[in-house]
């Protein structure tokens, strides 16, 4: 059996591994396809398929974008769309130059509590042209401030904490336009983590095709729950790890958590792919 990995991200947005690494890891696993899914960019896709035009491994286009719903953070995943769309491109460009603002806000608000950080340790940090909160903290964690990530976002970046500026203004029908503009096709992100799944029906009414059944933080019973209730409402089934990177007994999760190709198939089918 052939598997793919549908989450994925890069140094492009919040992941620690760089494209070409993606593509090392993923040959190794041994994976059928993946698709990388930065929050808000399509660099690093781009970039890994610049340099995988002479392997089979299919690399889908993909990206992640949050979103707001009903005060529920929403995290829309989108496949097989066009990413030279202008439209699409330029929405991403107002939504990068949203985050690297707030961070410089985020920034200044703790150097008024005398913590000396500035944004370009942040951006050296991100490494990419997404620059977030997880970068931010990271500064904190590397200048003593903070003894690990969930310290620092408790302590001064968190929502309500004395750093904190809000996320840039995207709902969820807004994201779902973005990709269908595109000629993508929208999945809802690991529904199993959202905080009221009794919101789980309106959220898919935005126009979602389909929903992430296999994620590296649903178990098994949340699995099979997800799985019945996307064959019930005739949603396409996804699935991938999520990987950032970040190791795991020497080796990142990547590949960890898969989709078989069979099932991946119908999501292809769909795109006309």
């Amino acid at each position: 059996m052939q598997y793919a990995d549908l989450h994925i991200h890069t140094t492009a947005s919040d992941g620690v591994l760089a494209p070409k690494e993606v593509l090392k890891w993923a040959f190794k696993k041994g994976l059928k396809a993946i698709s990388i899914t930065d929050h808000d960019t399509v660099s690093g896709m781009t970039e890994a398929l610049s340099i995988n035009k002479l392997t089979d491994l299919e690399i889908i286009p993909g990206i992640e974008l949050n979103s707001e719903h009903n005060d529920e953070e929403v995290h829309v995943l989108g496949y097989y769309f066009n990413y030279n769309n202008k439209g699409f491109l330029e929405k991403l460009r107002e939504i990068q130059q949203f985050r690297h603002d707030r961070a410089i806000k985020m920034i200044r608000k703790l150097n008024h509590l005398n913590i000396d950080i500035n944004i370009d340790e942040v951006k050296y940090i991100s490494n990419g042209e997404s620059v977030g909160r997880p970068h931010i903290a990271q500064a904190l964690i590397n200048k003593g401030y903070a003894k690990d990530i969930k310290s620092a976002f408790k302590d001064y970046i968190g929502i309500g904490c004395p750093a904190y500026v809000g996320r840039y203004k995207l709902s969820t029908k807004q994201a779902i336009m973005m990709i269908n503009d595109a000629d993508g096709v929208p999945v809802l992100a690991h529904p199993g983590l959202l905080k009221d799944e009794s919101k789980l029906n309106d959220i898919l009414d935005q126009g979602f095709s389909g929903i992430e059944v296999y994620h590296s933080k649903h178990d098994n019973k949340t699995v099979k729950r997800l799985k019945d209730f996307a064959r019930e409402k005739g949603l396409l089934i996804t699935g991938g790890s999520d990987c950032h990177g970040k190791p795991h007994n020497n080796e990142p999760i990547l590949g960890t958590v898969t989709i078989n190709y069979n099932e991946f198939s119908l999501l292809k089918q769909f795109a006309g792919k």
